[in-house]
């Protein structure tokens, strides 16, 4: 790692989000949060860019996460993103969140970042059952690279 402090880019993209759907990012925590837009949206894919600052170490070697984006405790690092409802969208029938996970965030794909590069992860934009992602996801393979 280049220091035990320091701030990493990272970029969620979500692939294949229903049409029409507003998802955007939370940043800080429940009442004081604030919305973040996509740093870029097609019919295929949303994505939303955003730093975390890596903090030293937690006792099993991962790297410690923080800053407004972050959310949950430090063994169980995520991101949320709001959808429909909780994310502006009066009119929509969906109101809800989704945890992108951070924990797989590693050191050695930290270390392999190039400068100026960014740490990428996908999610799937629809549950099995035609609706939006929401709740907890599982990153899409290969994670975060």
């Amino acid at each position: 790692m280049p220091s035990e402090r320091f701030d990493l880019p990272l970029r969620i993209v979500v692939a294949d989000p229903l049409p029409g759907l507003a998802i955007a990012l939370q940043r800080g925590k429940a009442a004081k949060a604030a919305l973040a837009p996509p740093a870029s949206r097609s019919a295929q894919a949303v994505a939303f860019d955003l730093e975390v600052t890596v903090d030293g170490r937690l006792p099993d070697g991962r790297p410690r996460l923080l800053g407004a984006y972050v959310q949950g405790p430090p063994e169980a690092r995520f991101a949320y993103l709001s959808v429909g409802r909780y994310a502006g969208q009066a009119d929509s029938e969906w109101a809800g969140r989704v945890k992108v996970p951070l924990g797989g965030i590693g050191l050695e794909a930290i270390a392999a970042l190039a400068p100026g590069a960014r740490l990428v992860a996908h999610i799937a934009g629809r549950s099995p059952r035609g609706g939006p992602a929401l709740a907890s996801v599982q990153l899409l393979p290969p994670g975060w690279t």
